[in-house]
C-alpha cells in the first residue's frame, strides 16, 4: 500500500464548482488516468481518497490538498503528469510526494488568503484593516442551512495586510482580467481554522461591521497557502516533511 500527498491549485472559473463535483471530478481522472487505486471494503467499495479543508464554492485556490492509497508504487511525478493531462482545464495538480506518516490535518492550522477588492483604494482598504485589527470582537451575522449564526471572526485573524498597488497582480492567471484604470485593494491575510471555520466573506463582512467598507463588486478571494503556523504567524508548508523523507 502506497500513501500519496497531492496539492492541486483550483482556478479561474472553476472556483465556482463545488467541492462535491470536484471531488467526483479527480475520481474520474484517477479511473482515466490508470492510477491502481485501493478500495474500501464492503457492499459499497469506495477509493480510498480523503480531502483536507476544502475551499468553499467560489473561492479559487492555489493549495488544496487531498491523499490517495494505491495498491501498486508508481512514481508520484508520473502520477502528477497522468493526472493533470485528464483533468480539466482550472484544476492543476501542483505537487505529489509520498507520505512519511503521521496525518495531513494535523499539520494544518491555518490558511493565508489573498483578497481583491475591485473599486476600493488601498488607502481606504488600510484604514478598515486598522480598524479590524484594533478590535477586541468583531460579530457577524452568518446564513446557515440551519438559520442565520452570528461568528465572531477576530480571534481567528492572525494577520492582515494591504499589498502595495506594485504587487496589485491578479493572484490566479485563469481569473477573468479585472479594469486596471479602477483602484484594487488587495488584502493579504492569515486566518487560523477554527470552529466555526471563519471565510474570506466573514473577513469581507467584518470590514463592512467595523467601516462600514462595502466593495462595490464581489470581491475575489485566493487560497495562497495552507500549514501550522510558526513563531513569526508564518506558515509551514505541510508536505515539508514528506518532501525532506524523499531526499
Amino acid at each position: 500500500m502506497q500513501k500519496l500527498r497531492l496539492r492541486y491549485a483550483k482556478r479561474g472559473r472553476l472556483r465556482f464548482t463545488s467541492h462535491r463535483d470536484i471531488a467526483r471530478t479527480f475520481e474520474r481522472a484517477l479511473r482515466r488516468a490508470g492510477v491502481p487505486m485501493a478500495y474500501s471494503q464492503g457492499f459499497s467499495p469506495h477509493p480510498k481518497v480523503s480531502w483536507v479543508g476544502a475551499a468553499p464554492t467560489g473561492v479559487a485556490s492555489e493549495a488544496e490538498y487531498v491523499e490517495v492509497q494505491l495498491v501498486d508504487r508508481v512514481d508520484p511525478e508520473a502520477l502528477r503528469t497522468a493526472l493533470d493531462a485528464v483533468l480539466p482545464p482550472g484544476i492543476d495538480v501542483l505537487e505529489v510526494v509520498e507520505s512519511a506518516g503521521g496525518t495531513l490535518p494535523e499539520r494544518i492550522e491555518a490558511s493565508a488568503w489573498r483578497l481583491e477588492l475591485d473599486g476600493v483604494s488601498p488607502e481606504e482598504l488600510t484604514e478598515a484593516v486598522a480598524a479590524l485589527l484594533a478590535a477586541d470582537s468583531v460579530e457577524v451575522e452568518r446564513l446557515t442551512k440551519d438559520g442565520k449564526k452570528i461568528v465572531d471572526v477576530r480571534p481567528a485573524i492572525v494577520s492582515a495586510q494591504v499589498e502595495t498597488p506594485a504587487e496589485a497582480q491578479s493572484s490566479d492567471a485563469g481569473h477573468d482580467a479585472r479594469d486596471l484604470s479602477q483602484p484594487c485593494g488587495i488584502l493579504m491575510t492569515v486566518v487560523r481554522q477554527t470552529t466555526p471555520t471563519v471565510r474570506p466573506d466573514d473577513v469581507l463582512s467584518a470590514l463592512r461591521v467595523v467601516a462600514d467598507l462595502v466593495p462595490p463588486v464581489p470581491a475575489k478571494a485566493t487560497r495562497m497557502a495552507q500549514g501550522r503556523l510558526d513563531d513569526e504567524g508564518g506558515l509551514v508548508d505541510p508536505l515539508a516533511l514528506d518532501r525532506a523523507a524523499e531526499v
